[in-house]
């Protein structure tokens, strides 16, 4: 039985997670005030539900995650990243920028996909993270195509550790094209650890792997202790990940 959390109620200790039937599932209830998601962050906790469920918060073991130095580009998109790149740099048809379109990308991600319906992001998880990124803890990386948005990723950050939530493409790799320029960025700023949560195998293509969550708990305390990156910009200033 997992415990019922009311909107003051503090997290039970991750340790107390399901190891069996759910496993990773902790507790139930309380709200995605922006507050309550950085209580949940801080501690490796997020929020995971689907429609008509109540709000269920997990801590995976192990957890997925993607090391920056582990980002992996295939030939084929290091090809794309070129041309998107050259284009930036000559005032052509692409832009990749960072906040200019935070809930607009959250929408995107909650859309229909073409191999099934929409994700568990609902309007009450688009009003909590757009919160988050109003007080500079959720940021977005979007690719932008003749001034269309085509693409793009967001997540949390917190210290020098960022999760990653989401990601869409409406273009042949858009989402590909966002974490691209977003890992470069999180690279330079001194960010080692990107947050995956779950393991799936487009994560693994990309270099994600899963590590035991005592491990990804020891790194997330360092990690979120330290200054906070302020240098976020509408118009990346950085080339991709190579």
């Amino acid at each position: 039985m997992i415990p019922w959390l009311d909107t003051h109620t503090p997290f039970p200790d991750v340790s107390e997670a399901l190891t069996t039937d759910a496993p990773g599932l902790l507790a139930a209830g309380a709200d995605l005030s922006p507050q309550r998601l950085l209580m949940a962050y801080r501690r490796g906790i997020f929020p995971w539900f689907s429609e008509g469920q109540p709000i269920l918060w997990w801590s995976t073991d192990p957890r997925m995650v993607l090391m920056t130095e582990n980002f992996r580009i295939t030939d084929s998109l290091k090809k794309t990243l070129r041309k998107v790149q050259r284009s930036m740099d000559e005032g052509g048809r692409w832009q990749v920028r960072f906040d200019s379109a935070f809930e607009q990308v959250m929408r995107a991600c909650a859309a229909p996909r073409r191999d099934g319906p929409g994700t568990w992001i609902s309007e009450d998880i688009i009003a909590g993270y757009t919160g988050l990124h109003q007080m500079g803890y959720a940021h977005s990386a979007e690719v932008w195509l003749d001034g269309e948005l085509v693409g793009g990723a967001y997540g949390v950050s917190i210290g020098r550790m960022f999760y990653g939530e989401s990601m869409f493409a409406r273009v042949t790799d858009g989402s590909k094209i966002a974490l691209s320029y977003l890992v470069r960025f999180l690279r330079q700023h001194g960010v080692q650890m990107i947050d995956c949560q779950q393991e799936t195998g487009h994560l693994a293509s990309l270099g994600a792997a899963p590590i035991p969550r005592a491990e990804f708990l020891a790194h997330l305390r360092n990690s979120i202790e330290l200054p906070q990156i302020t240098a976020w910009e509408a118009i990346a200033p950085l080339a991709p990940a190579s």
